[in-house]
């Protein structure tokens, strides 16, 4: 059997292959000889002369093919708008996909670079159904102007905003999720001009992308935490070409590599001639840049602008904007969307558990009925549940427990109960808190779920809350799960764990249970729902069980609890989300938690 072959793709004009050819001797010598390497370089116009210099550089296991992608470009691009877009080299990355058919997976590796890394294994990371394999932008977090437009023109966070000079493409899920197609629909809507086809990307691939070890490329432009030895790709961004700077970082290791080519005369020699006026030149264009972000920040019909004035539903847009002043204003627990009308809950309509021939078949009916609507929900795209993660945490429970989980849609607590349903414990019942006018309020059918499907409602009169506190003591000590939503308030599609309160733990510590932290993660689907919003997938990571330390006081037990539980969420959060849990505030966590 032979060696596996891994295609690796350049893309540049004539002018452009001198830098390319650093960039590929420098694979070749750090690359592993237990595979064969096929470089392609995409073009639409390089002289003979100028291939057969870059072929030198081939040797046994690497093979390097100039492939001119005029007519190829043209058979993916000839029904799609795309105007003279596909003429630029920098945007031929988003055709390797559909012009290669043949291929199930890709590198992409922009000319300004030096592999100091084993290609190999970055090409070896698998993928799965994640789109992209890329690393962070480090431009947009670094430089507050750009992070700003990469979060309000495109719609990405600047955490999440990746660098498209080094991605392994899952060639496979590109074709199977018509990304070119999606490309042309997004080209007709918007121009963008700051990062231009990387702004597309960014866009199209937005919660698809598996984030790479920061080594992997490298941006020599801005900061990094490591020494440049370590870079196992440097990529020499913006005005960082060692061929115009010669003392930009990791300039001398670039020309360790050049000098080992035959492109070195002319690399010297344009460095040696770039003239002052040219490096002025540079300081501007990038002057420019950063105020062509805020300008395409600041206009009235940018892109996000746009969806939201055109295509989004009114009521979610400004249920977002409210979300964002709350965030600002450090309101965490309170809710943005208006509670149905509500009258006070009374002792003598609740009773609280299941006990009753006529309550408990109520309860049947009223499960029986909301199975049918989630299923419903998940045929129909509107839920959808991507994995449950930790289910072993939930099935190795033996005793009643306090389930936390963050809240940010009516139908999260549908998705907790799934994970109860997959923990398979029938012999302990899973019960929710709800609000007071959930249960007295509610009109239809929502309303029977409310009051029927072993929900615990909470009530403004004290002696109704003495029935509660006493139904929840009574439920824990039997061995029953009782899910409380610690943040208080709902948000929608709000992906980040608020600020906890004290109740959910006040429960668990009186009655020496532990609290099953659980948090959802959100990512975008590929279904537009009738809002203009993608709809969710939800993922459900359950954390280990939060036990009481009895050791401690009462006060500094329930604080030990809290602070253990918001500590997971924020761990998972992170880690999920590949980046840090910041608020747009001065709000501190630790000034407010009960």
């Amino acid at each position: 059997m032979g060696k596996l072959n891994i295609p690796i793709f350049y893309a540049c004009d004539d002018a452009f292959v001198k830098y390319t050819m650093v960039s590929i001797h420098s694979l070749i010598t750090n690359a592993s000889r237990d595979y064969d390497y096929t470089i392609y370089i995409l073009h639409t116009s390089i002289r003979e002369e100028t291939r057969r210099q870059a072929m030198e550089l081939e040797q046994e296991g690497f093979q390097i093919v100039f492939t001119d992608v005029s007519e190829r470009l043209n058979a993916v691009t000839k029904n799609l708008p795309v105007r003279d877009y596909y003429s630029k080299a920098t945007y031929f990355r988003l055709f390797i996909a559909d012009m290669f058919p043949e291929l199930d997976k890709a590198l992409y590796i922009d000319s300004d670079t030096v592999v100091q890394g084993d290609i190999s294994e970055l090409f070896c990371t698998e993928l799965g159904e994640h789109w992209l394999g890329a690393c962070h932008e480090q431009a947009m977090v670094q430089t507050d102007r750009y992070g700003t437009y990469a979060e309000k023109v495109v719609g990405v966070s600047r955490h999440n905003f990746f660098n498209a000079g080094v991605l392994l493409i899952n060639c496979v899920r590109f074709r199977e999720s018509g990304l070119l197609k999606k490309f042309a629909e997004r080209l007709a809507e918007y121009d963008f001009v700051v990062t231009q086809d990387e702004d597309y990307l960014n866009l199209i691939c937005k919660d698809h992308i598996l984030w790479l070890d920061q080594r992997w490329n490298t941006e020599v432009y801005c900061e990094f935490p490591y020494p440049i030895e370590e870079a196992k790709i440097i990529h020499y961004i913006m005005v960082s070409k060692p061929w115009h700077y010669a003392y930009c970082t990791g300039a001398d290791i670039f020309w360790r590599y050049a000098a080992q080519t035959s492109a070195y005369n002319a690399l010297k020699a344009e460095l040696d001639n770039y003239t002052a006026e040219e490096r002025s030149r540079d300081e501007q264009v990038m002057f420019n840049l950063l105020e062509l972000a805020k300008q395409e920040t600041e206009r009235g019909d940018n892109y996000q602008r746009q969806l939201n004035n055109s295509v989004r539903a009114k009521d979610r847009v400004e249920i977002l904007e409210k979300i964002a002043r709350y965030e600002r204003e450090g309101r965490f627990s309170e809710d943005v969307e208006d509670d149905p009308p509500s009258r006070t809950l009374m002792p003598d309509e609740i009773k609280y558990g299941t006990k009753g021939i006529k309550k408990r078949v109520k309860s049947k009916l009223a499960f029986a009925a909301a199975r049918r609507f989630v299923n419903s929900l998940m045929e129909d795209k509107k839920l959808i549940i991507k994995d449950i993660k930790g289910i072993e945490n939930f099935k190795n429970l033996n005793t009643g427990a306090i389930i936390t989980c963050n809240h940010f849609n009516a139908f999260d607590s549908f998705a907790i109960q799934l994970a109860y349903d997959a923990a398979e414990q029938p012999n302990r019942r899973f019960y929710r808190v709800i609000r007071e006018g959930n249960y007295t309020s509610f009109p239809g059918f929502y309303g029977f779920l409310m009051r029927n499907c072993d929900t615990l409602p909470l009530s403004s009169n004290l002696g109704t809350m003495k029935k509660f506190m006493l139904a929840v003591d009574e439920l824990l000590r039997e061995g029953h799960y009782i899910l409380i939503y610690p943040e208080q308030s709902m948000w929608w599609n709000y992906r980040k764990p608020k600020p906890l309160k004290n109740g959910a733990y006040i429960f668990a510590y009186r009655n020496n249970v532990p609290v099953l932290p659980c948090f959802i993660t959100l990512k975008d689907s590929d279904i537009m729902g009738e809002d203009g919003f993608y709809v969710q997938e939800y993922t459900i990571h359950v954390g280990k069980p939060i036990y009481p330390d009895k050791s401690l006081s009462y006060r500094e037990g329930v604080k030990d609890m809290l602070d253990r539980n918001f500590a997971l969420w924020k761990k998972i959060y992170e880690r999920e989300y590949q980046m840090p849990l910041m608020y747009e505030t001065e709000y501190a966590q630790s000034a407010v938690a009960e």
